[in-house]
């Protein structure tokens, strides 16, 4: 009993810091299913009644009346042109022809009848069943119409909550994690700074919207005052921090070495709010921000993708796709190129590579170490897990890409992007095999094509619920997975596949006790005390998943937020007026545009960097005549090189979160040659450059240009 109870105490702490970006999440997939099913109810309702349209609000009566009598209008009408032609003599028009009139009287009465016949005919339609059908399709209207307006609100709601919780547990992206009493002490301190920053930018924001002379809305009000209690929150909590380290950290540590501890968030804050401070616009921050509420339903789902992948990592979907090439005891280096090129689907659906690594990256990693994968080699493979996706249908970072520019399309950019990862694919496999240690044959192992066979059995179920999940909303909603739908489909189903491993959990106990009925009736009595202690019940599932889920938006999100920012120096600086709006020769314009992306993808995180590069860079590769679709997948190569390569290498930083401190440690340890030495960060770099390099270069040599 007192297990139970802690576990029950625990379990409500947890919900209570995971609860409100929990029905944030909720409310916006349920928002986008409305949109769905609203269309889909007003195609049902035109075809079972025809012209619903006029049956969706009671219609009104005309104000005419239809037993007029003309004749007395007539006379009327003929009195009232005679006294006006008394009055102006001299300018008076010609009279009346009361035919002509009396003509015009009768078609108006007419009209009139005709439209109070419509009108009762529309009553009469108006049965209770319409009023029931139109009652649900106009609150489903009305709600997804709140929802629209309330999307900013619930995304800033969405940045505070969980950049609170991320301060709160220290879940904040840096370049090394805090160990000693000095790396608490230093980048407690940088928060504190960055948060301050935050508060008297957000505040400011306030004090020059409201001095404007214009009428603020609601809407923006409620924005300026979540965004000033929010980040006071944050200050006060930095501050805490700061004040008090926990007593377990190693006593001393490096006040240089320190620095590498500080979150990446806190230095571009620092960065930027020092400049915008300095050059008197200390709300700059702020406006900044509020910017990034514009994209609010973009920015909404990738808090969706993040819960995506969190779900998605407490099903066994992943580990019963490893055991499908467990028989065939591959080699490491082939099975790391096996899960390098499978990781890239999952990768395309969640959105972004650091999510994927986020999510499966641990089970990735011991799954190569189990096959024998030297350290270095399974860190390589974790960190570029999610590297080739990127590109392949529906990444969330292509529909941002189409969405902030109208030179290209979701359409061509996939199209693209299906030869690029098909290139980087190989290349990554050519890389692996001639850097392999172990130059064993490839020989199958004998019976394994039939444990391959009981392998896949367990698949099937999981395939079938795919299947019927997305027939089910392809005819219900006529909606299909694709880039748009993908993060309000997605959660749906992995909730589905929770439900169907928690049911099919309990059927494989009971048959393993025989189906002993005094054991089935213990067993649905101690259902209950099954969710209290917390031995996989979807409830822990989901409720581990939304934690978890909260400290990785708020780390995300702001890191986004504060790239944006970057992004506005860069801006406002006009540092990219050292750079010719355009260039004669397009090889020396794509060499600079590789260079400048790549550095942009060491430092800033992807959806931050897509905005900078949309405002900055994209017109002169433009101009220079590279072809914007060109442009954007080296733009995409470019960045995920970035993101492997140091000194920040945000890949890495993500592998090293979820394999621990100790793995990274014993890996510097192995290899006799610089390598194998160095192989968790040279395999992917060498990869990505020789990728980077042809998708640059080689489509200006065939003449493919704007």
């Amino acid at each position: 009993m007192e297990q139970t109870a802690r576990f029950a105490q625990r379990s409500a702490y947890e919900w209570l810091a995971a609860l409100p970006a929990f029905l944030v999440l909720v409310f916006v997939v349920i928002l986008n299913t409305s949109h769905t099913l609203h269309a889909q109810l007003l195609k049902l309702g035109e075809n079972t009644w025809d012209g619903y349209f006029k049956l969706r609000h009671d219609p009104q009566a005309p104000a005419c009346n239809p037993s007029m009598d003309i004749e007395s209008r007539l006379q009327q009408l003929i009195a009232d042109s005679q006294a006006s032609n008394d009055e102006w003599d001299l300018l008076a028009p010609d009279p009346v022809d009361p035919a002509v009139m009396r003509q015009s009287l009768l078609a108006a009465q007419a009209q009139c009848q005709q439209q109070h016949q419509q009108y009762q005919q529309t009553l009469e339609r108006i049965t209770p069943s319409v009023e029931v059908f139109r009652a649900i399709e106009l609150g489903i209207a009305a709600f997804g119409e709140m929802g629209m307006q309330a999307q900013r609100i619930m995304l800033a709601v969405l940045v505070l909550i969980c950049g609170l919780t991320a301060v709160f547990r220290r879940h904040h992206i840096a370049l090394r994690p805090m160990e000693t009493a000095m790396d608490y002490r230093v980048a407690a301190g940088a928060q504190l700074i960055s948060s301050s920053i935050l508060f008297y930018s957000v505040y400011s924001f306030r004090d020059v919207a409201m001095g404007a002379g214009v009428a603020v809305s609601t809407e923006h009000m409620i924005l300026h005052h979540l965004w000033i209690f929010g980040f006071a929150a944050i200050l006060l909590l930095s501050l805490y921090q700061f004040l008090f380290i926990p007593d377990d950290v190693q006593p001393g540590g490096s006040f240089l070495k320190a620095q590498l501890s500080v979150p990446l968030y806190s230095t571009m804050c620092i960065i930027s709010g020092s400049y915008f401070i300095l050059a008197g616009h200390s709300a700059g921050i702020g406006i900044y921000l509020n910017q990034m509420m514009e994209l609010s339903q973009l920015f909404l789902n990738v808090g969706l993708y993040v819960w995506i992948g969190m779900l998605f990592k407490r099903t066994r979907l992943a580990q019963r796709i490893f055991d499908l090439f467990r028989p065939f005891n591959l080699p490491a280096e082939m099975l790391a190129v096996l899960v390098v090129a499978l990781a890239a689907i999952p990768t395309a659906y969640t959105g972004a590579s650091g999510i994927f690594v986020i999510a499966v990256g641990g089970l990735i990693y011991s799954e190569l170490r189990r096959a024998g994968a030297r350290r270095q080699l399974a860190l390589a493979a974790t960190a570029m897990s999610g590297s080739m996706g990127v590109v392949l249908r529906p990444c969330l970072l292509v529909v941002i890409i189409a969405a902030l520019n109208n030179e290209v399309t979701t359409d061509q950019l996939f199209g693209w992007g299906v030869k690029v990862f098909l290139l980087t694919a190989t290349l990554f496999a050519a890389m692996a095999l001639l850097t392999r240690q172990d130059k064993t044959s490839l020989s199958v192992p004998p019976g394994a094509w039939l444990q391959f066979a009981h392998a896949l059995k367990p698949l099937l179920p999981y395939v079938v619920l795919i299947a019927i999940t997305l027939l089910a909303y392809a005819l219900l909603l006529n909606a299909y997975l694709d880039e748009f739908s993908a993060p309000v489909i997605l959660p749906v189903l992995l909730l589905i596949i929770l439900m169907y491993e928690r049911v099919s959990e309990e059927r494989a106990v009971l048959k393993r006790e025989n189906m002993n009925i005094d054991y089935v009736e213990t067993r649905l009595e101690s259902s209950w005390h099954d969710l209290c202690d917390g031995r996989d019940s979807l409830e822990k599932k989901v409720r581990e998943a939304t934690t978890e889920t909260t400290g990785h938006i708020g780390a995300l999100l702001l890191l986004m937020g504060l790239s944006v920012s970057i992004g506005g120096v860069v801006e406002r600086a006009e540092l990219m007026t050292m750079v010719p709006a355009s260039f004669d020769s397009i090889w020396l314009a794509m060499g600079l545009m590789v260079v400048l992306l790549v550095l942009i993808g060491m430092v800033i995180d992807p959806y931050g960097a897509v905005i900078l590069v949309s405002a900055t860079i994209a017109t002169i590769a433009y101009d220079s005549g590279i072809h914007p679709v060109h442009f954007w997948m080296v733009t995409l190569v470019a960045f995920e090189l970035g993101y492997l390569t140091p000194p920040v290498a945000l890949n890495h930083l993500l592998t090293r979160q979820v394999v621990g401190e100790e793995e990274v440690r014993l890996s510097k340890l192995e290899g006799d040659t610089f390598w194998y030495r160095h192989e968790k960060i040279l395999l992917p770099l060498v990869t990505m450059v020789i990728a980077l390099a042809l998708v640059a270069f080689v489509p200006l040599t065939i003449g493919y240009s704007s």
